[in-house]
């Protein structure tokens, strides 16, 4: 987040991270795009700079996870949250606890 153009990533970065401390009561819904095709850019530029390995690694852990039934919650979530890194631009992260 040094950067101007790395401030978006790092935004995104950290939402990504409060959703895996947090994932319970939790949904990711759309944006309204009113950014144009900006999102689609950065979703773009985030999957080649590393948000395709991001995914891979909630593959893993989703399925290593789903081995048990207890673990199956947290496997659920791993999967959702590998959607989401996949393209997080133009997402919302809503909680449904309030």
């Amino acid at each position: 987040m040094i950067t101007i153009i790395g401030i978006p990533f790092g935004i995104a970065t950290m939402r990504l991270g409060i959703l895996a401390l947090w994932p319970f009561g939790s949904h990711v819904v759309d944006q309204p795009q009113d950014t144009g095709c900006l999102s689609l850019f950065m979703n773009i530029l985030w999957f080649f700079v590393g948000g395709f390995w991001i995914a891979l690694t909630h593959l893993g852990f989703g399925l290593l996870l789903c081995i048990t039934i207890v673990g199956i919650p947290w496997g659920k979530m791993h999967f959702r949250l590998m959607w989401l890194t996949l393209a997080p631009f133009g997402k919302e992260i809503v909680n449904n606890d309030f």
